[in-house]
């Protein structure tokens, strides 16, 4: 059976804008019109730069319902799913499917720090339990697991495993994934500074932070890339590095947040146990930001 394909190119891995009584949906609809227009390929809802963790369920079915409905159909809406509980990874998976998102994306279990066929069994339930495409994420250095690419490699014969969002940043066990995976699974970039070259070893797109404040640049970053432009790519890739390492000069969604704030899109609020950009961090993220026209 042929797995679906769920994108190409940029995907954005979507902010929760917050304000005193919850949620902003008022912001986030705003939001995803603006990414929308401006050429984006999918958005990620309710992940990690959504601050999934500290929504509560029914905050996350709401954000995840809205974005759907806003979105129109008119590219992919994927959504978050995953947690350290296989069982409520389960649930919010099942629900996701329910409403009509085109694909989940399912994080290693953080803190439990499962063996590789722990990992196995588990996204296996999921996957077993959903009837729309699932994106597997890798992102080691916030969960304390890792999936081997000989992992990988198994989970892809699963039919409704059809992605990963890589962001263990090793590209040599990257390039081992792809050349085991083949076309059974597709793999995009989950770390902004390495598009390029993972699209390079036979990566589909990139799932990313940086879009949130420059989606046009990264979808023209992709689309030169796919277009046979590597060179021009790739200066786009060089070109932005020093914003993405402000981006990340502190904790995921906390850089981005200030960025956006900065730009008058939402108001800079996040869950405990995050707390907004410090300084010199922040004086230096919008110094660059001027620098890149941004503010």
């Amino acid at each position: 059976m042929e797995k679906k394909h769920i994108f190409t190119g940029a995907a954005t891995a979507l902010v929760t804008p917050m304000n005193e009584s919850g949620v902003d949906y008022e912001a986030l609809g705003k939001l995803i019109d603006w990414q929308i227009a401006a050429g984006i390929k999918a958005l990620v809802v309710c992940a990690t730069t959504g601050e999934a963790p500290t929504l509560t369920d029914n905050e996350h079915c709401k954000v995840l319902e809205f974005a759907i409905q806003r979105s129109g159909h008119r590219i992919p809406i994927i959504a978050g799913t995953g947690s350290n509980d296989t069982g409520h990874a389960i649930m919010m998976t099942q629900f996701a499917c329910a409403i009509g998102a085109d694909a989940v994306l399912c994080v290693t279990p953080y803190y439990n720090r499962p063996t590789q066929s722990g990992l196995i069994a588990s996204f296996t339930a999921i996957a077993d339990a959903a009837n729309a495409p699932v994106i597997l994420y890798n992102v080691p250095s916030r969960t304390g697991s890792n999936i081997e690419p000989e992992t990988y490699s198994i989970l892809a014969d699963h039919p409704n495993i059809c992605a990963v969002k890589e962001a263990n940043g090793r590209m040599p066990k990257i390039m081992e994934t792809i050349r085991l995976v083949g076309d059974r699974m597709d793999v995009y970039s989950g770390n902004d500074d390495q598009i390029v070259p993972m699209l390079a070893v036979g990566a589909k797109g990139v799932i990313s932070v940086l879009s949130n404040v420059m989606p046009a640049q990264v979808v023209e970053l992709c689309d030169r890339f796919f277009a046979g432009d590597v060179a021009g790519s790739a200066k786009l890739q060089l070109d932005m590095l020093p914003l993405i390492q402000a981006l990340f000069s502190q904790t995921n969604p906390v850089p981005v947040k200030a960025a956006l704030t900065r730009m008058g899109l939402i108001e800079d609020r996040l869950r405990l146990p995050l707390t907004p950009m410090e300084e010199p961090f922040r004086s230096k993220l919008f110094k660059l930001m001027g620098e890149y026209g941004l503010i």
